[in-house]
């Protein structure tokens, strides 16, 4: 996701990745619609929704992020990010996304060929692995291969590790499962008995904490 006052931190947290060609298949039992608030340093600046459409072996998600910083009663940093993403037959398929990062316009095509995927913004071209996927959280799965940043077209070079010790989630609930992400982010994803998305918590270059808790 974004970041208020920092660029490499809002590069952080919109997106992660590693890689395989195999199917990352969606739980049919994960929600249809998931809402989180979204903290920094404990104060609340926006909401992050994702909404499920289709088979869950080939969902149509669409996320909205909209997010404000204030420096007291001042605006100081505001964010605005869409992004409509596809899967095939547990494959990741094609995403598109517009976001608009405190007045800089950035947009991002992907799309799964033959042999790789494409990932094309208003300056670049990336071939990324056949498995390569978007770091979009929701789904534990993809963290088995390779993932690009959704807001910027780049692929990530992190290290993805399963924790055993995943109950505790920001926000209270209880989860089954946390995944530890390093490298050039640092973020924690936990999710429910299902492998439904539960929570976030990354650390910002500037040394904020974001969370992500959900409702």
């Amino acid at each position: 996701m974004p970041q208020p006052l920092d660029g490499l931190s809002r590069r952080a947290l919109i997106g992660i990745g590693l890689a395989l060609g195999t199917p990352i298949v969606a739980r049919a039992t994960a929600p249809r619609r998931l809402v989180f608030g979204v903290y920094r340093n404990g104060a609340h600046i926006g909401e992050h929704q994702m909404s499920f459409a289709g088979d869950p072996a080939a969902p149509l998600v669409t996320t909205e992020v909209q997010m404000l910083v204030r420096l007291g009663p001042v605006p100081v940093y505001r964010y605005r990010h869409h992004a409509v993403e596809r899967w095939q037959a547990g494959h990741f398929a094609s995403l598109e996304t517009t976001t608009d990062a405190n007045g800089k316009a950035q947009k991002v095509e992907a799309e799964r060929q033959a042999g790789g995927v494409l990932i094309q913004t208003a300056k670049t071209r990336v071939q990324a692995p056949v498995g390569a996927s978007p770091f979009t959280h929701w789904n534990p799965q993809a963290l088995a291969g390779p993932l690009f940043n959704p807001q910027e077209g780049k692929m990530l070079q992190v290290t993805a590790r399963r924790r055993p010790d995943g109950l505790a989630a920001p926000g209270g609930r209880t989860a089954a499962t946390l995944w530890s992400v390093r490298g050039e982010a640092e973020i924690d994803d936990w999710y429910d008995a299902d492998g439904s998305w539960l929570a976030l918590k990354g650390r910002l270059k500037d040394g904020s904490v974001m969370e992500y808790r959900r409702v």
